[in-house]
């Protein structure tokens, strides 16, 4: 059986991949289109230390079947990486765009497995406050490009990874268009045809430990509410940073970003 300490460590077929040895865990989650080497920067920054554990998403690698993963599924698998490749938590999660839904349901579910959470740019979207606060072009353009990347799933194959990839240039995603693929879009799928049970038992996330939310500001429209924002600001040890960049935070502004993530870590070490 592999251990937490195993560098071959894998859950069902997913690497796992650790780096840094240090008292605490780090546990990075990735989103659309990319895969656990959008974390590559905050590894080297944070290894010395903290202890780094990040993997693709299921699904997410071209090299395994391209399948949905229910909600239920992903959530339980970040539970078995939490239990098998960090101790059992708590861990901190760094969390971005899809990783922050799942990572936020995880930490509803299991509360006792997370001491703290840094979200990057995405927060309360779908929310009631959300959908107040978005105007109708703004929500025309999130409603359309989500439709585009589940239908790019739906068609698969080269169809499907060239949608897809024409998306991913779109948002000026910082990973290589050809790294892109269909299959990384069914989170989509799943949201817009409520298939394998959709995401109808996802609670709206309130964060019930300390939380650094980053975002950026520079972009179409946002993936939170002001309110929700203020909510998480005000707090006890959480804070709220607004960042000149688009939706990749940590990728367009990394030297500032790993900074407010080190100090934020840092400060809520010492407070505890």
């Amino acid at each position: 059986m592999k251990t937490m300490n195993d560098p071959a460590l894998t859950i069902d077929g997913v690497e796992i991949r650790v780096d840094g040895d240090g008292p605490d865990t780090i546990l990075m989650i990735h989103g659309w289109p990319d895969t656990c080497r959008l974390w590559d920067r905050q590894v080297e920054s944070l290894r010395r230390q903290y202890r780094c554990v990040r993997f693709t998403i299921p699904g997410f690698d071209p090299a395994h079947e391209p399948r949905a993963h229910a909600l239920d599924e992903l959530v339980d698998f970040v539970g078995r990486v939490v239990e098998q490749a960090c101790a059992g938590g708590p861990v901190t999660l760094l969390l971005h765009d899809w990783g922050c839904f799942f990572g936020y349901q995880f930490a509803l579910r299991h509360p006792e497995r997370v001491r703290r959470i840094v979200g990057v740019d995405v927060g309360d979207a779908g929310s009631r406050r959300f959908m107040k606060e978005t105007g109708l072009k703004a929500k025309l353009a999130i409603i359309g490009y989500q439709l585009w990347l589940a239908v790019a799933w739906r068609i698969g194959g080269r169809a499907g990874d060239s949608m897809a990839r024409r998306m991913a240039v779109a948002f000026r995603a910082p990973c290589d268009p050809a790294s892109v693929h269909a299959q990384m879009g069914y989170p989509y799928y799943i949201q817009w045809t409520g298939a394998l049970g959709g995401y109808r038992r996802a609670r709206r996330f309130t964060p019930a430990c300390p939380m650094l939310f980053i975002y950026g500001r520079r972009k179409p429209f946002m993936f939170h509410s002001a309110a929700w924002a203020s909510d998480v600001a005000s707090r006890p040890g959480s804070r709220v940073l607004a960042f000149d960049t688009g939706h990749w935070v940590m990728a367009e502004a990394p030297d500032a970003f790993d900074r407010a993530v080190t100090e934020w870590l840092a400060a809520t070490d010492a407070a505890s």
